[in-house]
């Protein structure tokens, strides 16, 4: 019993770790965080999108932020490093808040969709899917939901764990609006599949996805 309740403790410090430090660098651009503890000491990966603004003039961020863990968290000798993000149309926690930001600026929730899917194909993911729930039309009307999604997206098993997810809560004045995002990445080898086909689009994505980037371009030009 001693030994589930560490595992269960270790888990919740994790999590509570990972939550302060995607509040703390937000405005860096915070993907995600690997966490390996070993005897000696703690390793802290994170992954952004600014690495300089985690590691500050002459490394004073990144000290203050090592000192602010280790004694807010009990972690001994924590050791941070910092990863920057290769492309941001492949990381889910990036898509689904650039996603949020839209939606809260009032733009049309399904081109939004239908855009961010794009993007993400675009970039040569295997599947993806999109997903919107909640207040999604006006005050007053039932909650909804919205989907769009493409290519080889296993939904359960084993196969399930190599599909990357995240989700982000939106809260226009209608109400909040939860924003789920799955990518498989390129690259990706699956038991049950020998080789992923390349992904054709349907045609009403694409139309959508183009609107809504000429309407970007018309609000950006007032």
């Amino acid at each position: 019993m001693a030994v589930e309740r560490k595992f269960i403790e270790d888990s919740i410090s994790r999590y509570r770790l990972a939550a302060y430090l995607e509040k703390e660098l937000d405005r860096a651009g915070f993907s995600k965080v690997d966490i390996q503890r070993t005897p000696m000491v703690t390793r802290i990966n994170v992954e952004v999108t600014k690495p300089g603004k985690v590691i500050g003039r002459k490394g004073k961020t990144i000290k203050d932020l090592t000192e602010s863990i280790q004694k807010n968290f009990g972690v001994d000798n924590p050791q941070i490093s910092v990863s920057e993000v290769t492309n941001e149309s492949l990381e889910p926690r990036l898509v689904a808040k650039n996603v949020v930001r839209s939606i809260e600026m009032g733009r049309n929730v399904r081109r939004i969709l239908h855009f961010t899917l794009k993007t993400i194909m675009d970039a040569g993911a295997l599947g993806a899917e999109v997903r919107a729930s909640g207040k999604i039309v006006a005050k007053g009307a039932r909650a909804t939901r919205l989907r769009v999604g493409a290519g080889y997206l296993p939904k359960s098993g084993e196969p399930s764990r190599l599909v990357k997810t995240a989700h982000v809560t939106a809260y226009p004045k209608f109400g909040a609006i939860g924003v789920l995002v799955k990518i498989v990445l390129p690259g990706t080898v699956f038991p049950d599949k020998e080789k992923t086909k390349p992904v054709e689009l349907p045609r009403v994505i694409k139309e959508a996805a183009a609107e809504e980037v000429e309407g970007n371009v018309d609000i950006e030009s007032k």
